[in-house]
């Protein structure tokens, strides 16, 4: 079969909101990974500078702030931020919101 596809609803949390589907699709080097989460969550601080991995952040729904190597970022739906592997990230969301993650080396 030349495709796969999956609900990420389908898929088991592996975090609170946070829907890992590179497994579930099986990517060989894309990571997608869907944020549905409630207000008052907050991800902790992370780089990916040991797997060189570029991540793309899309919120679709709700808003959020995202710091990047201690700037914050302010997110409302519709915006999408591009993140340097070796940049420490991390997400907090106010409200109930609901973000795509892609990444890959």
């Amino acid at each position: 079969m030349s495709f796969d596809k999956q609900n990420y609803a389908d898929v088991e949390p592996l975090a609170p909101g946070m829907h890992f589907l590179r497994d579930a699709l099986d990517c060989a080097e894309l990571g997608l990974t869907v944020l549905d989460v409630d207000g008052g969550w907050e991800g902790k601080p992370h780089d990916h500078a040991e797997d060189g991995e570029e991540e793309v952040y899309l919120l679709l729904e709700g808003s959020g702030e995202l710091t990047v190597e201690g700037e914050t970022v302010e997110l409302d739906s519709g915006d999408a931020v591009r993140v340097d592997p070796e940049a420490s990230r991390q997400l907090v969301f106010e409200e109930p919101s609901t973000m795509v993650i892609a990444g890959a080396p």
